[in-house]
């Protein structure tokens, strides 16, 4: 297991990035995730309230050593791997994601420089999600002051749909804090099967103390 191409590829993809698209210099950002066991780079643009919508997730795996960004095969139904050779196919991957974002995304992004919300097409709508939490923030896993994995389940007041909120937070020997939230939507029909795909593969999956262990 080396991070040794992980440490080189972080080193150098900000700059690569903001030197090939003068859009992402002003708009795109990067948080590097070193606690888990394959470590990733998360981009983001900042939103209201020092919010962050993030664009693309790039996983390493230190076993190969290899970059690689997750995807979903429609025709075999289940997720793959595209794997990312060399820095120029991981500056191109990060790049194209940034610009898919910023032309579907509906809602308003912040620009740091002239610290200022701006719309990105004349014709948008804002969407939001309201989400009624029916429980409150449960923790899942936790070291303290190390690692802490929390879950919260809501409903979506507009169609019912229910709602996962998974929290991530790592800290590092310094007391720095690293922040991954996602949310996942889904219909009750869906439930039950995903309940039932995880209980039935859950002594295959690694835990965190195995990862910790390594």
């Amino acid at each position: 297991m080396s991070m040794e191409w992980f440490n080189r590829v972080t080193g150098e993809l900000q700059e690569h990035l903001e030197s090939i698209c003068e859009e992402y210099d002003k708009n795109g950002h990067m948080n590097i995730n070193r606690g888990s066991k394959h470590p990733r780079i998360e981009f983001f643009v900042g939103t209201e309230n020092d919010g962050r919508d993030y664009f693309c997730t790039l996983l390493f795996d230190p076993y190969n050593e290899e970059f690689y960004v997750e995807s979903f095969d429609i025709t075999l139904q289940q997720p793959t791997r595209i794997i990312l050779d060399d820095i120029t196919d991981v500056v191109e991957a990060v790049h194209e994601s940034f610009h898919e974002f910023m032309d579907d995304e509906s809602e308003f992004y912040y620009v740091d420089d002239e610290e200022e919300y701006e719309v990105l097409d004349d014709e948008i709508t804002l969407e939001e999600i309201d989400v009624e939490w029916e429980t409150p923030e449960v923790t899942a896993f936790q070291i303290d002051n190390n690692i802490e994995v929390t879950y919260q389940f809501g409903l979506d007041s507009a169609n019912g749909d229910g709602v996962i909120r998974r929290v991530s937070r790592l800290w590092t020997e310094d007391g720095e804090l690293f922040e991954d939230e996602s949310t996942f939507s889904f219909k009750k029909e869906e439930a039950s099967t995903m309940i039932a795909m995880i209980a039935s593969h859950m002594d295959t999956m690694t835990g965190y103390d195995e990862m910790i262990d390594q």
